[in-house]
């Protein structure tokens, strides 16, 4: 179990030890009264990051599958009396409970999409981002631009901007946004792309 900066468990290699939080939620114009959900949360260190330096009145949603993941979440929530944090244990794929339909005003997903391809439920998981995000809101996902190389999932698991586009057309969502120059230096150049869709 990786123990990143924040002390919190990740139940794999933690993005914080090679993603700046700072660059990734700059791309997203975060305002300060929105709602916020980090669905992967991990150790949460967007989800902090946003609550600390972006949020202050808005309501800002951690989701993991994993239960040590929201556990460390309600500790930091108590440790540090946040009241606009709601920590959620649930399967993307299977839903989320007590998020209303049309609530989220900015769903950020990072190195997390291609679990849905390696699970085969990439269609359950764009129903329920399409159903919780509001009308004007954005879905954000950043994943691992799809080459071989050793760093991250395996190549059959990762998607191209392109592929994404596609998928999520066919789910009544649109291309908004795409930065394919984010993340890592790597040999091969940057190691992410990041990309946004909205309702159609």
């Amino acid at each position: 179990m990786m123990m990143p900066e924040n002390g919190h468990r990740a139940h794999g290699f933690s993005s914080a030890f090679f993603l700046d939080s700072d660059e990734i939620l700059k791309e997203l114009d975060i305002q300060s009264d929105e709602t916020f959900m980090d669905a992967g949360c991990g150790d949460g260190h967007n989800a902090i990051k946003v609550l600390e330096d972006y949020n202050h009145k808005g309501t800002v949603y951690a989701v993991d599958i994993y239960d040590a993941s929201i556990e460390d979440m309600e500790a930091y929530k108590k440790e540090n009396n946040v009241e606009n944090l709601i920590n959620i244990e649930a399967d993307i794929t299977e839903g989320i409970p007590g998020v209303e339909d049309s609530s989220i005003d900015i769903v950020l997903m990072v190195n997390v999409f291609h679990g849905f391809k390696a699970s085969r439920k990439l269609d359950e998981a764009i129903e329920e981002l399409k159903r919780i995000v509001s009308d004007d809101g954005k879905i954000v996902i950043m994943d691992y631009k799809a080459w071989d190389v050793p760093n991250g999932p395996p190549t059959k698991v990762r998607s191209s901007p392109d592929e994404l586009e596609e998928l999520f057309n066919r789910h009544g969502l649109k291309k908004i946004y795409l930065n394919e120059e984010i993340g890592e230096d790597i040999p091969e150049g940057k190691s992410h792309y990041l990309i946004m869709f909205k309702k159609d």
